[in-house]
């Protein structure tokens, strides 16, 4: 199409240029363009065919399940986002990426969301079974919603096919990993202290706890009096001529001149519970003197009776200045005693009638706070159990589910640990005589992540994983494994090498039951290889409900069928994180890959193990090591080959997200705008998928109103880049000018056209690696540096006049065009795993024919070698140096005021450059001769680099410099251009005639604009 045919009749100049002409808007309209794109992804079936298209190679991502409870928050955006950028990555790559997401169904926080909508009498009408109907309907709602949620961000996945925890075939794998693990020996049941939250009235694991900041406990320190010492130490003490202490009597809680023992602890509560006192065999102890110090003679202190004062105390020898200042009181040390020696000491329990021994603990007894004594209750804490069954003592724990202390504790029975166990206990310690000192104390305490809740230790008969029995193998997968960041292998090898044996069952209703039976009179367990594969064939047909739907005759194999009321089914279920992290067996087919053989492994849709896991840091001890122990457990191996890990979303303070703050970022709210659309408007899934990219998600990110403007901003300048590349394309035919199209061949193009596709084919070369090595905040600012600088600044800025002005079929504007269909087909490919509804929304709005019709049916952008010419880029690079100096000089006239003292255009000025000689401007000498050489003058000249009207080089000085300033040896000089402005191209020229461009226009134009109009 030539100029003239542009229009019948211009009415003026404007209407012969060949101005920008697309469909596609600079308003993304996402909240109702981004459903359209989505909704012919869907039509075209897409991901189906991506993802299952025979021949690539296969890639799994495997979805760690969120809770199926509650709206979708930034840090689900940021998880599945991520996510979905790798998986479309692979897409693009050729790869099988089959994305199969899944939802954690059962627990706690979905059964207590049931009770709550329930009214008293409700609740108490409630079934187990109706109570897990009603659960398992619920948990259903929440998936949609969040189902919903997710497919509006633009994430691929098998929607309809996702795995659900509660789903009877995942169920039934699930039962066969816990058989597995019975069958190897790993699974046993123990009374032992687990985490205990009162609130929700069951044990917990370590992942279900949380440390929040605040918690301070009523520390107390206690006297211990002493009733009995062994033989070498009395004989030592004897040999002193330090009190010996053999019996006290029975009316009195401390004899004058007595010894005794001091402890401290945190949780008074627990003292009805005391069996030892434990000290650390290697440190060094002391028999210290008691004094009270004149600033509080005897009688006036408010924390116990100076007569019931022991007058000496054992403590830890390092402790002693420290203790001083704590207890009010002076500690004379007498004799130092190694705490091997102190072993075997008998002293009296100032609140009960028993008498209990001093025994040697283990390394967790230090001199860091306290008093280097321990008291231990061994059925209140890891190591005081560990301890008293070194020492055979027996495991007693007073308190019930509800934290109630119970009549074993005595005078204190009723009373509740989290509320006022420990104000009694505290008094009736004051009132013995043996409160030493009480403090509040500040320290990390774990709650119950659901209810928020403090937790207790708690010695209940659980069901346990025996970690011993492969912590050697799954630290060696755990090697086996690549971590990003590599910080997160140090992280989880300590979590495993340190971790006690994993309690895995809870006492609720709602979850995957654990599969035993117990002898009515004898309580032994049944559980052997066929009742477990009886029970998982039953779960397979029928779903976990029926071991609440059927009695113990329909839960046994025949074998048992005569034997069924002598034994009770369990009422525990397992632990969730047990549920999820079963799942490299419910969906990944772990278990038949292991050759153990499962009903279920027929829906697994993934391969064994999966390429890649990724979750927030947090699930180094969820479900990241849940998975590889299951994993390891039964198949030697770690369900994964790499994991990647990312951090939390803050606010732009750095502050934690809370609606008490007012600081909450709402995800859909970001995508669908608010009520008010001006105070809160629809930025679409895009901007919110840039913001997953931009930021570099190894460490807490922010995110805020003012990010998400700045996203926003970034998101219009791709995106008006690409309009404007698709507007001057509107009439170009991309094929060979042989095959009757307009494309130009690589090698005929002039400099700045192949300076333009080997900065592409860097672009590409570069966001490959970013995407490779998952580091896609460096993908988005080459994007951003790609579009801003190398298109807009650059190479569109110099190309504006080959677009607008040249004749439509001119060689200087095909060759133009040419790089714009090269790039933006490019550019759309690059963007796709993130802004994939701008990637799509480019490749539907090609003016011209293509073979794919969606973008990620190219592929991932590839160049051919003709594109690479590293050697363009550093003599070119000189020119843009130059091109940079002469615009601040450009800028420095603009800023004059007034054309006349001025210039506004830079089309107004024209250049005079000086480059002085020698070494400091050769590189610029061999730039401009490499332009000079140039075949295409036409586009390789340096006043249309330059963007001004005319450039000199040396001789006389222009009249009437606007400035003058002198840089790396080269002197620019900018004077108002010669000639008169050409209407058409706005150029100053020396040829500017008068021309009739139709019968009622007419106008002073140039000889080049003569000339493409009559051509």
């Amino acid at each position: 199409m030539t100029a003239s045919e542009v229009t019948a009749s211009p009415a003026s100049y404007k209407d012969t240029l060949n101005l920008l002409q697309t469909p596609f808007n600079m308003r993304a309209n996402a909240k109702q363009r981004e459903p359209e794109i989505q909704n012919f992804w869907a039509q075209q079936q897409l991901y189906e065919r991506l993802s299952q298209a025979p021949g690539g190679e296969s890639f799994t991502l495997h979805d760690g399940p969120p809770y199926a409870n509650g709206p979708l928050h930034v840090g689900h955006a940021l998880n599945k986002i991520l996510k979905d950028i790798i998986n479309k990555y692979a897409l693009l790559q050729g790869k099988r990426a089959r994305f199969i997401p899944g939802w954690d169904c059962h627990g706690l926080p979905i059964e207590l969301k049931v009770l709550q909508a329930l009214s008293s009498n409700e609740r108490q009408a409630l079934t187990p079974i109706s109570l897990r109907q009603k659960a398992h309907a619920y948990a259903l709602e929440q998936v949609e919603g969040q189902k919903t949620g997710f497919r509006r961000w633009g994430i691929w996945a098998d929607w309809d096919q996702p795995y659900l925890t509660l789903n009877k075939d995942y169920e039934a794998a699930q039962i066969g990993v816990f058989g597995q693990m019975v069958l190897a020996g790993h699974i046993y049941r123990g009374l032992k202290p687990v985490h205990w939250s009162p609130s929700s009235r069951t044990a917990l694991a370590e992942a279900e706890l949380e440390y929040p900041d605040g918690h301070t406990s009523p520390s107390v320190y206690v006297a211990f009096a002493v009733r009995e010492l062994p033989g070498p130490l009395a004989a030592k003490l004897a040999a002193t001529g330090l009190p010996q202490v053999t019996g006290l009597p029975q009316d009195t809680a401390m004899a004058p001149g007595g010894l005794a023992v001091a402890i401290w602890t945190t949780t008074p509560w627990t003292l009805p519970a005391n069996l030892a006192v434990s000290v650390n065999g290697s440190l060094d102890y002391a028999i210290c003197r008691v004094s009270v110090p004149p600033a509080a003679p005897a009688g006036e202190g408010p924390e116990a009776a100076p007569s019931a004062r022991p007058s000496h105390l054992l403590v830890a020898k390092d402790l002693i200045a420290s203790l001083e200042t704590s207890l009010g009181l002076g500690l004379e040390p007498l004799l130092t005693l190694k705490g091997s020696e102190l072993e075997g000491i008998v002293y009296q329990h100032p609140l009960f009638e028993r008498s209990s021994p001093v025994v040697l603990g283990g390394d967790y007894i230090t001199t860091e706070t306290g008093t280097g004594l321990v008291h231990t209750a061994p059925g209140h804490g890891v190591d005081d159990f560990n301890t008293g069954k070194t020492y055979g003592l027996p495991v007693l724990c007073p308190v019930d589910e509800a934290g109630n202390l119970t009549a074993e504790a005595g005078p204190f029975a009723g009373t509740n640990v989290l509320k006022d166990a420990n104000g009694a206990i505290i008094a009736a310690l004051q009132e013995a005589g043996a409160l030493l000192a009480e403090q509040r104390y500040a320290h990390r305490y774990p709650y119950d992540w659901r209810t928020k809740k403090p937790t207790i230790f708690r010695a209940t008969e659980q069901w346990f994983a025996s970690v011993e029995g492969f912590r050697s193998q799954a630290l060696a997968a755990i090697d086996a494994v690549t971590w990003t960041p590599e910080s997160g292998q140090n992280r989880i090898e300590a979590m495993v090498r340190d971790r006690g044996d994993w309690c895995i069952s809870r006492q609720r209703t709602w979850g995957v039951p654990i599969p035993v039976f117990y002898h009515r009179e004898t309580r032994e367990v049944l559980v052997n290889a066929d009742t477990l594969a009886h029970i998982q064939a039953l779960i397979a047909e029928h779903g976990s409900d029926v071991w609440w739907q059927r009695e113990e005759a329909g839960l046994l194999p025949s074998a048992y069928a005569d034997q069924a009321h002598l034994w009770r089914k369990g009422t525990d279920t397992m632990d969730v994180w047990f549920d999820s992290g079963s799942s490299w067996a419910g969906v990944l087919g772990g278990l038949a890959a292991a050759n153990v053989g499962t009903s279920a492994s027929n829906i697994a849709r993934a391969a064994y193990p999966a390429d890649l896991y990724l979750e927030g840091s947090d699930q180094h001890r969820g479900w990241f090591q849940s998975s590889l122990l299951t994993s390891v457990a039964v198949h030697g191996q770690a369900p994964y080959k790499r994991v990647l890990t990312h951090g939390f979303v803050l606010d732009e303070k750095g502050r934690k997200m809370s609606k008490s703050l007012g600081n909450v970022v709402d995800p859909a709210i970001l995508v669908e705008g608010g009520k008010n659309e001006k105070q809160e408007p629809a930025y679409g899934a895009d901007v919110l998928r840039l913001w997953v990219s931009s930021v570099d998600y190894s460490a807490d990110v922010p995110l805020g109103p003012g990010i998400v403007k700045q996203l926003a901003d970034v998101y219009r300048k791709v995106r008006n880049t690409a309009r404007y590349l698709l507007g001057n394309l509107h009439d170009f035919d991309p094929r060979p000018q042989a095959e009757g199209g307009h494309a130009i061949a690589i090698e005929e193009l002039p400099l700045l056209d192949r300076w333009m596709l080997q900065r592409t084919a860097a672009l590409i070369d570069g966001v490959q690696a970013d995407f490779e090595s998952y580091e896609f905040y460096r993908f988005f600012q080459a994007l951003q540096n790609f579009c801003v600088v190398d298109l807009s600044n650059v190479y569109l800025d110099i190309a504006k006049d080959r677009l607008y002005v040249s004749a439509a079929g001119s060689l200087r504007r095909r060759s133009c065009q040419t790089v714009l269909a090269l790039v933006v087909e490019r550019l759309a490919g690059l963007i796709a795993p993130v802004l994939c509804h701008m990637a799509e929304d480019i490749w539907q709005n090609l003016p011209y024919p293509v073979a794919e019709a969606s973008v990620f049916e190219r592929g991932w952008p590839t160049v051919p070698s003709s594109w690479r010419d590293t050697s363009l880029e550093a003599p070119l690079g000189e020119i843009l140096a130059l091109r940079a100096q002469v615009n601040r000089q450009l800028e420095a006239c603009r800023k004059q005021g007034g054309k006349a003292a001025g210039i506004g255009a830079s089309l107004e000025a024209q250049v005079q450059l000086e480059l002085a000689p020698g070494e400091g401007t050769a590189a610029l000498r061999q730039a401009l001769a490499l332009l000079e050489a140039s075949r295409h003058a036409s586009v390789d000249n340096l006043a249309d680099w330059l963007l001004v009207s005319a450039v000199q080089f040396g001789g006389q000085a222009p009249e009437a410099l606007l400035a003058e300033a002198s840089d790396n040896g080269v002197t620019v000089r900018i004077a108002r251009a010669e000639g008169s402005k050409c209407e058409r191209c706005w150029h100053y020229e020396s040829d500017v005639a008068e021309h009739q461009l139709s019968a009622t226009a007419a106008g002073q134009i140039c000889g080049r604009c003569r000339s493409t109009l009559e051509g």
